[in-house]
């Protein structure tokens, strides 16, 4: 397949981000005296938003206002704390310039919060990728395909072409619902096992695998 487009999932995929947003669930739930979770348990709880992830992070019985400021919490101490530990998973920049370099309109659609999406893009990407978005209001998170046809219509290119790239059983869904081809990536917060069970077709073990399956 000719594709002219990669749309790229964020967290799990392009960057190791479970460390931070960690530090920050734990950093809210600290401060209202609720138990801690581990790393493993908010690895299971992000693809769905930061609201999903502050929801299932807190005990089952938390009222919905004190959900509700725990989330505002959690999205202020995130942006303040999101770059300490996240990083690039290993081959990720070479892989995006290579990918630009051969002629291919890069972009990113994230269930984390807008604001969150292009700083981290821009701090981590500069101008690698066209676009970045992520979840706002008004706009239906993923597996909703919204954010993907955002993506297209500011690109002004058609669907036929483009290429969902993502590491959760969310970006499956999401590129199926958006019409799209869809190629899981086995070094994320989802294992390989995992991402077949759910529907996977094609699963790459690194960036330099989904760079040869792009391109042949």
């Amino acid at each position: 397949m000719n594709y002219h487009t990669i749309i790229f999932d964020l967290d799990g995929t392009l960057l190791d981000t479970l460390a931070d947003l960690a530090d920050s669930v734990n950093a809210v739930l600290s401060a209202g005296g609720f138990p801690l979770r581990t790393l493993e348990e908010v690895r299971s709880f992000v693809g769905n938003g930061v609201g999903r992830l502050v929801h299932l992070s807190l005990p089952a019985e938390t009222s919905s206002e004190v959900e509700t400021a725990c989330l505002e919490q959690f999205r202020a101490h995130y942006l303040g704390n999101m770059a300490h530990k996240t990083a690039p998973y290993p081959g990720i920049l070479s892989m995006l310039e290579t990918l630009k370099e051969r002629g291919y309109a890069l972009a990113v659609v994230s269930n984390k919060f807008d604001g969150a999406v292009k700083r981290l893009c821009q701090t981590y990407f500069g101008d690698r990728l066209a676009v970045a978005v992520g979840e706002s209001e008004g706009v239906a998170r993923k597996p909703a395909p919204d954010t993907v046809f955002r993506v297209l219509e500011t690109l002004q290119v058609p669907a036929e072409g483009a290429v969902y790239v993502g590491d959760s059983e969310v970006d499956l869904l999401t590129a199926q619902n958006a019409g799209l081809p869809c190629i899981s990536v086995g070094w994320g917060f989802r294992d390989r096992a995992f991402l077949m069970e759910h529907g996977a077709v094609q699963v790459v073990d690194s960036p330099a695998d989904l760079v040869r399956v792009l391109c042949e």
